[in-house]
């Protein structure tokens, strides 16, 4: 049974005019289409930018879609959204949510109240919840005296009170330190499995919140779905490459560039560490090693370190885009649109 469909799902913004750019039309998301399986822990992995955020807002009834349809539930989400809402709940990180004058237990109560679930029925959930995410000592303590990470469980909480029966997690980790974002994937993915008839999408730009988590992962740039399936199979499909991590001690902007046209070299991207240079590399096979080490030899760069690793989901999204997220990211952060 599909709990979340799309057919060409799209959606576009007009950018006003400024002194500098002409008004122009921005596309956030462009023909998505996307079947998602009851009782799935579906992921969104992309960048900031990539119209994760815009597909959450549709599919929860905030935002209406430019053209193109989405079902959640079996409901659509234009025609349909009145009743829908009953149906699913949806938690962002980093959002601040409740009042600072209020305890724990009052904040979650008085959004249970918005919901209409009834004071014995609630409190009972409420201390239930907390207890799992560690806050049940928590439960009086004021919520302006909350640590960002305590603050965003409670959020958490907050979205799994209503038990609903499809829920939107919109970068659920997002400024949670370690631990607490550790405790906060356990408790979202132990959710999903106690019960087959719910079904959980997650959005994120971290690499293994997607892997660990997600029974299936769809990666999204530029409001487009580049691939769908499952971690494993993404993965697979770059075992025939070689995948190479390199430090050298220096290359110029003009060396890098020739390196990514060298015969055999499917992508490459770099990054500045303290005192060195980092490459990651995706060879057509192991034989063309010796050619790159021969051209970093010309250009005056000494290899320091060298290893072969297994593939990750940012390997996916480097064959697929042609750059790191970080990268596209930093793209992203120059252009006045914003999720």
């Amino acid at each position: 049974m599909l709990s979340i469909e799309t057919a060409d799902l799209s959606r576009t913004y007009k950018i006003k005019k400024t002194r500098k750019t002409p008004a122009s039309t921005l596309v956030a998301l462009d023909k998505v289409n996307l079947q998602i399986q009851q009782g799935e822990l579906f992921g969104l992995l992309g960048p900031n930018g990539a119209g994760k955020t815009t597909l959450i807002k549709i599919l929860t009834t905030l935002l209406g879609p430019t053209s193109g349809s989405a079902k959640v539930n079996g409901l659509d989400v234009v025609s349909q959204s009145r009743e829908l809402r009953e149906h699913i709940n949806m938690v962002s990180g980093g959002e601040t949510s409740g009042y600072g004058l209020l305890t724990v237990r009052e904040n979650l109560w008085m959004f249970s109240q918005f919901y209409g679930i009834p004071s014995r029925l609630a409190n009972a959930r409420i201390m239930e919840l907390l207890k799992i995410v560690g806050m049940a000592d928590r439960a009086n303590t004021k919520s302006s005296n909350l640590s960002t990470g305590l603050r965003q469980k409670m959020n958490i909480v907050r979205g799994f009170m209503t038990d609903p029966k499809v829920l939107f997690l919109d970068e659920p980790t997002l400024g949670l330190d370690v631990g607490a974002a550790r405790d906060v994937r356990a408790f979202v993915r132990e959710w999903v499995d106690s019960d087959p008839t719910r079904t959980l999408l997650l959005t994120t730009h971290y690499m293994v919140e997607a892997e660990e988590m997600c029974d299936r992962v769809a990666i999204i740039n530029q409001g487009r779905v580049l691939a769908c399936d499952t971690p494993k199979a993404l993965k697979a499909g770059l075992r025939t490459d070689a995948i190479y991590t390199l430090q050298v001690d220096a290359l110029e902007d003009e060396g890098f560039e020739a390196l990514k046209d060298l015969p055999g070299i499917r992508t490459a991207s770099r990054k500045a560490l303290e005192d060195n240079i980092e490459l990651e590399l995706v060879l057509e096979e192991d034989s063309v090693l010796t050619r790159l080490i021969q051209f970093l030899a010309d250009h005056g760069s000494t290899i320091r370190t060298l290893h072969k690793r297994e593939a990750t989901l940012e390997d996916v999204f480097v064959s697929l885009v042609g750059v790191s997220m970080k990268d596209v990211e930093n793209s992203n952060a120059d252009q006045d649109y914003q999720e």
